[in-house]
């Protein structure tokens, strides 16, 4: 299926940087790209369709917002986007609810698969959480804040250090950072009083709000 994002070339930020200025890096939400190049209204629609069928529900087309909404995507299918703007256009497409169910799944499901685009060189694990936020925020149900906490902790570089607080990365776990092991697996205590070995990119650091 055609969802790849075109970059935008030279001096734009390597999509692995958090949110946030770190060190002159540029924040993953600011990336900039067209998007939507490759994602025409009819890969919507069976998006849509496919929702509606593991739904079981009518699909169909609200008659009141549905036309306003597909031209509103094809217009900006061409131009340039940062990534937050990308987010906010599909909640919006969300809240119009241009099909007649399943709307929040279907522009969910293009924030999700845009975002995995966007960090292809992470590790998977990592990738899958990442879109998991993104389409969390278009659905309505992750707050602005906690979206970009998430992104901040999920691609920032992995250079844990000793003492260090770190939660996992669906966060049922955290604890203390106790050392970088040689074969390049961390050693950290759990709040429990366990210690555990984990892949650097199975953990994160854990961000005060």
């Amino acid at each position: 299926m055609a969802d790849e994002i075109p970059s935008r070339p030279g001096g734009e930020a390597h999509a692995g940087n958090a949110p946030g200025e770190r060190g002159g890096e540029q924040s993953a939400l600011q990336v900039r790209a067209a998007f939507l190049q490759n994602w025409d209204w009819q890969l919507v629609i069976s998006l849509n369709q496919t929702a509606c069928e593991r739904g079981r529900a009518q699909h169909g087309h609200n008659s009141e917002t549905h036309e306003r909404v597909r031209q509103q995507w094809e217009g900006l299918r061409p131009r340039e986007l940062i990534f937050k703007e990308l987010l906010e256009f599909l909640r919006t497409c969300h809240r119009d609810a241009p099909f007649l169910f399943f709307n929040g799944n279907t522009f969910a499901e293009v924030a999700r698969r845009s975002m995995d685009a966007l960090l292809a060189e992470f590790p998977l694990a990592r990738r899958r959480e990442a879109a998991s936020l993104a389409a969390h925020y278009v659905a309505g149900v992750l707050d602005e804040e906690s979206l970009v906490l998430g992104l901040d902790s999920l691609t920032e570089p992995v250079d844990f250090r000793p003492g260090d607080r770190v939660k996992t990365l669906r966060g049922s776990m955290s604890g203390t950072m106790l050392r970088v092991l040689p074969d390049g697996r961390v050693l950290w205590r759990a709040d429990s009083g366990a210690e555990l070995t984990a892949l650097p990119e199975s953990v994160i650091r854990q961000k005060k709000k």
